[in-house]
């Protein structure tokens, strides 16, 4: 019995995304956290030399496809390719002649988060070019990214200097789709911090008012950006908020921009919003998908 309950606090902490473990959570948690594995399939590949520096993709239907890349959550310490991603997402977008990737990073505290973000620009670069092989268009690329993963892809999608040492330009994805992301502003996301996250929010951030300033997407929002974003939060007062000022950042920056509010409130949604996207029935999903038909053609 003590096994299965310290399995089940195992993989609540991994379906979490960037919220600690609560114990009155931790039952339903282990549910969605099991509910959350991956479309059987995907070829696994190495961007880096890194255990961590790897990545799932899956085909898609046709010679020169467009490729959804997806970033998965955990407050920066935690969660994999092989738990995060939720069930609906290499299907559904498989299903609609798209290729789709899960990438790995490296994770904190073994890593920083300027890693991390370097992370994904690589993974992007690593799939750019080996396109031809993949049958994707390097022209037709989105990177999505959940909790975390909202945070690293906004990242990369603001700063430049990830692309430019991966040897990208601002313009090497079409858009960028943050789920449910915060610390957007870092420094104001501590300032809100409850108890429960202010240690993964220090263990990531730090206490330098600098680096947190570096590690902003929305302080990095004047151009150049990624081309297009298209921001969805749930009802959370912190996520709201830090959706709401990122998206008003790149609307001063004339980078076209939408942001959403579904349904869904505090943990469970944003739980729910990764883990539902995807399902054809999810009021994101057909967001989502009618923005990708937009920037896909």
């Amino acid at each position: 019995m003590r096994e299965r309950f310290s399995l089940f606090l195992v993989l609540f902490l991994l379906a979490a995304g960037a919220a600690d473990a609560q114990s009155p959570h931790e039952r339903r948690g282990a549910r969605i956290a099991e509910e959350q594995a991956t479309m059987p399939g995907g070829q696994t590949m190495a961007y880096g030399k890194a255990p961590l520096q790897t990545l799932d993709f899956w085909a898609g239907r046709g010679a020169k496809v467009p490729l959804v890349i997806f970033v998965h959550g955990g407050g920066w310490k935690r969660g994999s390719k092989d738990n995060a991603t939720g069930q609906f997402k290499a299907p559904h977008y498989t299903g609609l002649g798209y290729a789709f990737a899960s990438i790995n990073y490296r994770l904190v505290p073994d890593a920083t988060v300027e890693q991390q973000a370097q992370d994904v620009a690589d993974a992007i670069a690593f799939l750019r070019g080996k396109a031809p092989a993949l049958h994707i268009d390097p022209d037709r690329i989105i990177v999505m990214g959940h909790s975390a993963g909202a945070h690293l892809a906004a990242l990369v999608g603001t700063d430049m200097r990830y692309f430019g040492r991966a040897g990208l330009k601002p313009d090497a994805v079409r858009g960028i789709i943050p789920l449910d992301g915060a610390a957007y502003d870092v420094a104001a996301q501590m300032k809100e911090a409850g108890r429960f996250m202010a240690g993964t929010y220090e263990q990531a951030f730090g206490t330098d008012p600098a680096r947190q300033k570096a590690l902003s997407p929305t302080l990095h929002a004047a151009q150049p950006n990624a081309p297009a974003f298209l921001i969805l939060h749930v009802d959370r007062a912190d996520g709201t908020a830090q959706a709401n000022a990122l998206a008003a950042a790149l609307k001063a920056a004339r980078t076209p921009v939408e942001v959403h509010a579904l349904d869904g409130r505090g943990l469970r949604g944003h739980m729910q919003i990764n883990r539902h996207m995807g399902d054809p029935d999810y009021s994101g999903t057909i967001i989502v998908d009618a923005w990708l038909g937009k920037l896909f053609g």
